[in-house]
C-alpha cells in the first residue's frame, strides 16, 4: 500500500458539488492499494500513519501526533499512487482490481477509526474534488513495501 500523508490545518472532498468528508486539523491521507497487497498491510500502515509525530509541539519541534492535537483523517482513495511513469502516458495495470482494493481501503480506515480517530473519505472510484489548506507544508510518502 502506498499513502501520501499531508498535514492539514483543514481538508474536505467533494463529489458531484457536495461535501463527502471534511475535517479541520489533522492528516489528508490519500491511498493507493497493490494487488499484492493484504490485511496486515493496512493494519500497519494505519498504525505508522495514526502514530505519526508531525505537529509541531511548543519549541518548534515536529514532535506530537494525532491524538496529542485531537486531529481526524480524510482518507481518500488515489489509484494512480501505482502509475506506471515509464511513457508520458501512465498506465495503471500496478493498481490493485476494486474487488482487492476496496475491502483494504476501508480496513485501513476502520483501523484508524478503531484507534480513537475520526475518519471522514471519499468514495471509492468516484469523480472527486479535494481541497486542503495544508501546514508547513508537510507532506510524507509511506509505502508498506518500504517500511
Amino acid at each position: 500500500m502506498r499513502a501520501v500523508v499531508t498535514r492539514v490545518k483543514n481538508a474536505k472532498v467533494t463529489i458531484e458539488g457536495k461535501v463527502n468528508g471534511e475535517i479541520g486539523q489533522g492528516f489528508l491521507v490519500l491511498l493507493g492499494v497493490g494487488p499484492a497487497d493484504t490485511e496486515a498491510q493496512a493494519v500497519r500502515l494505519a498504525d505508522k500513519i495514526c502514530g505519526l509525530r508531525i505537529f509541531e509541539d511548543e519549541a518548534g519541534k515536529m514532535n506530537r501526533n494525532l491524538e496529542a492535537v485531537g486531529g481526524s483523517l480524510l482518507v481518500v482513495s488515489q489509484f494512480t499512487l501505482y502509475a506506471d511513469t515509464k511513457s508520458r502516458r501512465p498506465g495503471f495495470t500496478g493498481a490493485a482490481k476494486p474487488a482487492l482494493a476496496v475491502p483494504l481501503y476501508e480496513k485501513f480506515m476502520a483501523e484508524c477509526a478503531a484507534r480513537g480517530f475520526p475518519v471522514e473519505h471519499g468514495e471509492f472510484g468516484a469523480d472527486m474534488q479535494v481541497y486542503s489548506q495544508n501546514d508547513g507544508p508537510v507532506t510524507i510518502l509511506l509505502d508498506t513495501d518500504q517500511m
